[in-house]
């Protein structure tokens, strides 16, 4: 079932001997043995493997609002999981225990692609979720898995930073419904500093979601006090969104606490997650939401119409559903952007782990 040697795409190999892998844009360039920055994708003599397939973290049942995702299927469960590492390395990394892990005793289960698929519909879940880690470095393996979803007419979601080549970003995204993305800042320095990346990569892998695919996707944004919070970058970013992404792309500001390697940086008051929100819709962002926080209001979907109060939610508790089945408000008939269908009792803020082993 799970393989330690999975043949791995995207790497070519360079004149100096050493192999190149092309996943991403780090572009580790890998003598014999080496792993990666991601620990995932290892040089085995003349190829690259994935490390990592068929083997998880943990699978655990979420809501859909928890990746999040406040405009996919609203009030639907979603069956969750991830391995270990990323191509990343975010000092405020809020799973560092499973993303920064170096130890594969953090990969306690195991399930096949299709393994998967089957417990999703035997859980009654619509959808299945790559998250935790960033599941772009163990594409294959999502990739299977995601094909293996789709035979059973369950959805897709990964929740990316979304740093990965033109190529592979193609093959990935071609088999996602539903994609969040990390949009860490709007500043090449905050991306250099705190999480050894760039941030153009990002830009344009959302460029690439809204231009050149029908996958539905949100934002997330980490708001970190000092760091990434001022005025002049979020109107900056929210700029950017609504000229480039357009004003109907959800995004999501959610709240820092101390961890990782920023123990000493406090955690992100509300209000900050109040003035970002408030900037966002100044800029003409019809969907903006506040995380981590009980924030009734930054938790609502509103009519771009007639701002009626259509999805009221309680961090991940859906309050009161007024959206029509084919996302339209009742009042003026105005579209809500995203998917929706026939909503029934919301699964609310459960979340049920579970255990594949064997189960594959």
């Amino acid at each position: 079932m799970a393989q330690q040697h999975f043949p791995a795409r995207y790497w070519h190999r360079l004149d100096d001997g050493r192999i190149q892998c092309d996943l991403c844009p780090r572009d580790c360039r890998l003598h014999e043995g080496q792993r990666g920055l991601c620990f995932v994708r290892k040089r085995e003599g003349e190829t690259l493997v994935l490390t990592t397939y068929g083997r998880s973290s943990g699978f655990c049942i979420d809501p859909i609002e928890k990746k999040p995702l406040n405009h996919f299927y609203p009030g639907s469960s979603v069956l969750s999981f991830g391995t270990a590492g990323c191509n990343l390395a975010c000092k405020f990394c809020q799973n560092w225990d499973i993303s920064k892990s170096r130890a594969f005793d953090r990969l306690c289960d195991e399930a096949t692609p299709a393994g998967i698929a089957r417990a999703a519909v035997e859980a009654g879940c619509g959808s299945v979720a790559f998250t935790y880690n960033d599941p772009v470095i163990f594409l294959e393996y999502a990739v299977d898995a995601a094909i293996a979803c789709h035979e059973q007419h369950i959805r897709t979601v990964a929740v990316t930073a979304g740093y990965i080549h033109p190529e592979a970003r193609g093959e990935f995204f071609s088999h996602m419904d539903a994609v969040n993305v990390d949009l860490k800042a709007f500043s090449g320095d905050f991306y250099h500093r705190l999480c050894a990346g760039h941030l153009q990569p990002v830009l344009d892998t959302l460029l690439y979601l809204k231009h050149e695919t029908n996958v539905w996707f949100e934002i997330t944004t980490l708001l970190i006090v000092g760091e990434n919070d001022s005025d002049a970058e979020l109107n900056s970013m929210c700029d950017w969104i609504v000229g480039q992404l357009g004003p109907d792309v959800p995004l999501h500001f959610t709240a820092f606490h101390p961890d990782w390697k920023m123990l000493d940086t406090p955690s992100t008051p509300p209000s900050t997650l109040y003035r970002a929100r408030d900037i966002a819709l100044r800029a003409g962002m019809h969907y903006v939401y506040t995380g981590n926080v009980h924030d009734s209001e930054g938790g609502t979907t509103y009519c771009p119409g007639c701002k009626r109060a259509l999805i009221v939610r309680d961090w991940y508790e859906i309050l009161d559903y007024q959206l029509l089945p084919d996302g339209r408000c009742p009042d003026c008939h105005v579209v809500v952007a995203g998917c929706f269908g026939v909503f029934h009792d919301g699964f609310g803020a459960r979340r049920i782990p579970l255990s594949l082993h064997n189960g594959g």
